[in-house]
């Protein structure tokens, strides 16, 4: 039957089904751009059609493609897999296998219990393990993994300082009752733990306040390790304190390497083993979340997307499940993770509302230490009241306007808001991926004023720059040309400047939002506009006045200390910003 996994090009072919699309998406069926088209999903360009996003009319549409002809046959999804009882003989010992406990452990550091024991079979679905911390008198459970060669690890968060002690629990007799403890001593100098959400806000779990200025590196671990290297000598001479990042490989434009491995055993040539996962992938994936953290960088993992040649994207819900449960198990006891549900969850064709609820749901259960969770759009926004979400993890929604709305979804959702993508700057043919650093930089200035965050990304064209590449950051990482992340960097230091670490939205002009502590600080943000004087009426007290251009990143203050109204002269130029600070009482 035609379903969501169909191509558009196959429906096209089919008279029946040619007569449903230019039924229901009229304005792609009979675009001169369907021939682009041919090879997208049915359940991706569903995304793209405005009358699609109600969700009775899409079920509509699959229901009356399921009435004609019968499409594409395709294998069935790979069934689930149970552990096995009788993995080991009632002759295996119960508790015999090696275990290696380290005797202590600094607080916000992974705990690693390695045991030593069967390898026969395939221990990545025929053995189940975990371990029952306790700690300060509760207790916390943490799913094992297999990280082949016999080694299973059970890697727990060292969330609270004192004394640990641990039991197993195994379907594998080796590996089940074996008990241990350890200590969880002081952290390390500038580690401060995971990232927790304070209001429409963020801190650490010490208190130390996090504003995620972050970039976009989609597929930076998937390409040679040199380039890796670069990409984390560019980031520790930056200012960015998140990476969006996927686990899966991608493919798309300016993205047709094919990486060196992959999350499972297999490659694009001979096929994957979706029953067994390659630890040596992982283990650098791990490599490189360490560096990151090292960096005071949070690593926001990117679960699934739709951009893919190797088949990840339809995986099937069983497989889903395996490689969701093994990923959060192995990564969950590093401090500075995020979790990303999906990048443009919309255009992955095999999932819909209740599959993403069902995997969000494992998501928690398997991941103990609460690490932040969102979910990414492309065009339908997800609703972001469910509870399971910690953030808004939003996109444009307009080819200008985005950062704008910034205030208005934080009274819709009463969560903090992070446009992870107001499209990135650079100058490729695509729309979003061709703004100046200018336009760039006010976008991060008009979230800001509203209380947000708004993330960066760079696709600058490599021909164009004096090199023969395809090493665009936005996706492999490298070295940045552009102009906005010293500006960037210029509005985050302005940020932390502010009483509370952050600033929020405040009774705005119709002209000029208004942003800062109330009271205390005060910014207002002209934007693209460049006026030459402004009249501004003080609350009580003794405020400093500062013009701020964001641009040239000079703060100039005005002479004196002012009560009551008072012109302020400005330069007449755009993305000029007004701080105003209560320096005495009334």
């Amino acid at each position: 039957m035609f379903d969501r996994a169909t191509t558009f090009g196959e429906a096209l072919d089919d008279p029946a089904a040619r007569a449903i699309l230019e039924r229901y998406m009229p304005g792609v069926a009979a675009s001169p751009m369907a021939t682009q088209f041919r090879g997208g999903r049915l359940g991706q360009l569903v995304a793209i059609v405005p009358a699609l996003e109600d969700l009775a009319e899409r079920e509509r549409f699959f229901a009356a493609l399921a009435e004609v002809g019968s499409g594409t046959s395709r294998p069935p999804y790979a069934p689930p897999i149970a552990p096995d009882p009788a993995y080991e003989g009632e002759d295996v010992p119960r508790g015999s296998a090696r275990v290696e406990v380290p005797p202590t452990a600094a607080q916000w550091d992974p705990i690693e219990i390695r045991l030593t024991g069967p390898a026969h079979g395939n221990p990545f679905v025929d053995v189940e393990l975990d371990a029952v911390f306790e700690r300060n008198g509760t207790e916390v459970r943490v799913g094992g993994f297999y990280d082949g060669d016999g080694v299973y690890v059970v890697r727990a968060l060292a969330d609270a300082p004192g004394a640990w002690r641990f039991r197993t629990r195994s379907t594998a007799r080796s590996l089940d009752g074996i008990t241990g403890d350890l200590e969880v001593v002081e952290p390390r100098a500038g580690s401060h733990g995971p990232v927790r959400v304070d209001g429409f806000h963020f801190r650490h779990a010490d208190g130390t306040r996090h504003r995620p200025i972050g970039t976009t590196a989609y597929a930076w671990t998937h390409q040679p390790d040199e380039l890796q290297e670069q990409t984390l000598e560019t980031l520790a001479a930056a200012s960015f304190a998140k990476l969006r990042m996927c686990v899966f490989p991608k493919s798309y434009l300016y993205n047709g390497d094919e990486p060196a491995d992959f999350p499972f055993v297999g490659s694009l040539a001979d096929g994957f083993d979706l029953e067994r996962f390659d630890p040596a992938h992982f283990r650098r994936l791990e490599k490189r979340i360490a560096q990151l953290g090292a960096l005071g960088i949070e690593a926001d993992l990117i679960l699934f997307h739709a951009y893919d040649r190797w088949g990840f994207a339809d995986l099937g819900p069983a497989v889903d499940e395996r490689y969701l449960r093994y990923v959060v198990r192995r990564l969950s006891g590093y401090a500075n993770v995020w979790w990303s549900m999906a990048n443009e969850y919309d255009l992955l064709w095999s999932k819909d509302l209740d599959d993403w609820e069902r995997l969000a749901a494992i998501v928690g259960q398997e991941d103990a230490f609460g690490h932040l969770n969102s979910i990414h759009n492309c065009r339908p926004v997800y609703d972001y009241g469910k509870p399971w979400i910690t953030h808004v993890s939003i996109q444009r929604v307009d080819v200008y306007r985005t950062a704008e709305n910034t205030d208005q979804w934080r009274d819709q959702w009463g969560k903090p808001v992070v446009i992870d993508e107001c499209a990135y700057e650079g100058d490729i043919d695509q729309g979003w991926g061709n703004i100046t650093g200018e336009e760039m930089t006010r976008r991060f200035w008009e979230g800001a004023v509203r209380g947000g965050y708004v993330g960066h990304g760079e696709t600058y064209y490599p021909p164009a720059h004096g090199r023969d590449d395809e090493i665009l950051w936005w996706s492999k990482g490298g070295a940045l040309h552009g102009s906005s992340p010293d500006r960037i960097a210029f509005l985050e230091q302005l940020q932390a400047e502010s009483p509370t670490g952050v600033w929020d939205p405040l009774p705005s002009d119709w002209d000029v939002p208004w942003g800062g502590v109330a009271g205390e600080v005060k910014i207002a943000y002209f934007g693209f506009n460049r006026p030459r004087f402004r009249n501004v009426i003080l609350e009580a007290g003794a405020w400093r006045v500062e013009v701020i251009d964001t641009w040239n990143m000079t703060v100039d203050e005005l002479p004196g200390q002012h009560r009551g109204s008072l012109r302020v002269e400005l330069p007449g130029r755009p993305f000029v910003a007004l701080r105003l600070t209560r320096v005495a009482a009334a």
